[in-house]
């Protein structure tokens, strides 16, 4: 059975590194363990993050919701997982989505000027954090570039992408179609066209007009044939 110490090498911000180094920092640093019930609040929206997390054990949902438009989407993570260093550094240090524990959840936390100071410990650390945020903008800008060229459907993947990470699963969108359609700045027959497409090619369930499911992030894209 895999330790934490096995989980935690098994995401990007560990890749390179062995467990023995690894368990010497985490005796060396205040890693914080943290349990959570099924339906107990991790995060909500607008927490600033001041540390980094790390899911260890369980599964959470996250879920983001528009204060503007109809548009709601929550996606599942299970351990071993990072919830979004993003908001660690920049201008906005704020979480805008709310984090529960689907069922029991257990959460390994670092406190970020700890976190920073391990970082100085050794490059290995460094770069995978840097090589982390550099992938996560130019995927961004990335989008942005082709936003022009893509159809509905390929912008629902883009918006799909934009709002969850790389492992997410059971994605779950709810919205108003006007709503949905100022979002992909697409017009209603298109969009209902796509979103027919998908259906019928079996990357999404409907089980209302207002409600998108996609059982796996990684499926819907790789077999959409985007690298988004």
């Amino acid at each position: 059975m895999e330790n934490i110490f096995d989980k935690l090498l098994h995401l990007p911000l560990f890749q390179g590194v062995s467990q023995e180094r690894l368990q010497e920092t985490v005796e060396k640093v205040p890693f914080h363990f943290l349990k959570f019930r099924k339906g107990e609040r991790i995060l909500s929206c607008g927490d600033e993050c001041t540390h980094v997390r790390f899911i260890v054990s369980g599964r959470a949902m996250i879920e983001f919701e528009s204060k503007v438009l109809k548009f709601k989407i929550s996606h599942e993570l299970e351990a071993p997982e990072v919830i979004a260093p993003d908001y660690l550094f920049g201008l906005d240090t704020c979480y805008p989505f709310s984090v529960k524990a689907i069922d029991n959840c257990g959460i390994l936390q670092l406190a970020k000027q700890d976190y920073v100071a391990m970082l100085r410990t050794d490059d290995v650390f460094l770069f995978n954090i840097l090589n982390y945020l550099s992938r996560n903008s130019q995927v961004r800008k990335s989008q942005l570039l082709n936003l022009g060229n893509a159809s509905v459907q390929e912008r629902l993947v883009m918006l799909v992408s934009a709002f969850t990470s790389q492992r997410s699963q059971n994605i779950t969108m709810t919205f108003r179609q006007r709503d949905l359609c100022r979002l992909l700045g697409a017009r209603r027959p298109a969009l209902v066209s796509a979103i027919s497409f998908l259906k019928d090619n079996g990357l999404i369930d409907m089980p209302d007009s207002a409600t998108i499911k996609i059982a796996s992030r990684h499926d819907f894209l790789k077999q959409l044939k985007t690298t988004v």
